[in-house]
């Protein structure tokens, strides 16, 4: 979607409302929420307990009465009145202040590639609850390329691979717009998935999804034999039972889901003209979003495609970063005039 970079500047505050993630920009300040998107609530009342850190440590421990939510999966908000009042416990503490002195503040907000008009509906009424006045949207992977500090705006190519929670976004820019875009929803829940359906079939484990996180570093070691303890739940006793865990096996069970998103690199790739991909064999690929933390996932992108793959500085929060640039005018949009004839 185009982005008016003048309505952008009128914005206060900037906010990537994520499936894993909410991360919230104060113009002059800075990021002042990076928060899970996770909200705790009592089903028998219906009353929120929890957002945040608080409502993801009660994950798999609470009561029947209890049930913890995500509010937004894949980038989308899919519960607008839970994730209103999430939002509305994260930031309210901290922009209290500023809205007295600014009442209906203008929001920015970014969102998946080719988003659905549902999905921008369902963000824009989510914000406007929380106060917004008016909402102006930008394309996430825009968000995350000029937070990676790419030179999205020349015309030369720039590569940004976007690794959410839930979807990964691959594209290539050129004069500040999109030549080409794939979306797979393919992201670190899957990985995580992955790795719990492989303990499960192969070791008849159960195994909770905070202990996946430990497992992922054991791709930083060097090839050959390292293993690792996991603790979890026998599948046919329910008794707690412990496994010992290969890197090489690990590796083999998130090799589906990262082969995914090689293929959205390739059909990318692709759909380039030719001159934009070899400046991709000198300048290569830019690694963005939580996912790319992921041990590994820039040397096996790397050999797979044959072109550089780097890692932003901070990938997590880049989109927001980006977003934050806009508000603040530091990004000039290169501007085509039609020429005097």
């Amino acid at each position: 979607m185009p982005v008016n970079m003048e309505e952008m500047r009128r914005c206060s505050v900037a906010v990537d409302l994520g499936a894993s993630r909410t991360r919230v920009y104060v113009k002059d300040t800075g990021v002042i929420v990076d928060e899970p998107s996770v909200a705790a609530v009592n089903v028998r009342t219906g009353a929120l307990l929890a957002v945040g850190e608080l409502a993801e440590r009660m994950t798999g421990r609470t009561p029947d009465h209890i049930r913890v939510v995500r509010p937004v999966q894949g980038g989308t908000v899919v519960n607008v009145d839970l994730a209103r009042r999430m939002l509305r416990h994260l930031i309210g503490s901290k922009l209290r202040r500023t809205w007295i002195r600014r009442p209906g503040m203008r929001f920015a907000a970014c969102v998946p590639h080719d988003s659905e008009p549902l999905a921008q509906r369902a963000l824009h009424e989510t914000l406007t609850a929380v106060g917004a006045r008016r909402v102006e949207l930008a394309d996430t992977i825009v968000c995350a390329a000029i937070g990676s500090g790419l030179p999205v705006e020349h015309p030369e190519a720039a590569m940004v691979v976007v690794c959410g929670a839930g979807t990964t976004q691959v594209a290539v820019l050129s004069l500040g717009s999109i030549v080409a875009a794939e979306t797979v929803p393919v992201g670190g829940d899957a990985i995580d998935y992955a790795v719990i359906e492989h303990l499960r079939s192969r070791h008849e484990l159960l195994l909770p999804h905070p202990a996946v996180r430990p497992l992922r570093m054991m791709l930083h070691s060097d090839p050959g034999p390292a293993v690792a303890e996991v603790h979890g739940r026998d599948v046919t006793t329910g008794l707690a039972r412990t496994v010992t865990v290969d890197t090489e096996s690990v590796r083999q069970a998130v090799g589906g889901p990262l082969t995914a998103v090689l293929d959205a690199i390739r059909t990318v790739l692709r759909r380039c003209p030719p001159d934009l991909v070899a400046d991709l064999s000198e300048r290569g690929l830019v690694l963005a979003g939580g996912g790319a933390l992921l041990p590994g996932l820039d040397a096996m992108l790397s050999r797979a495609t044959g072109i550089p793959v780097h890692t932003a500085e901070a990938p997590d929060t880049c989109a927001v970063r980006g977003l934050g640039a806009m508000i603040e005018g530091k990004v000039e949009s290169m501007r085509l005039d039609p020429l005097a004839g």
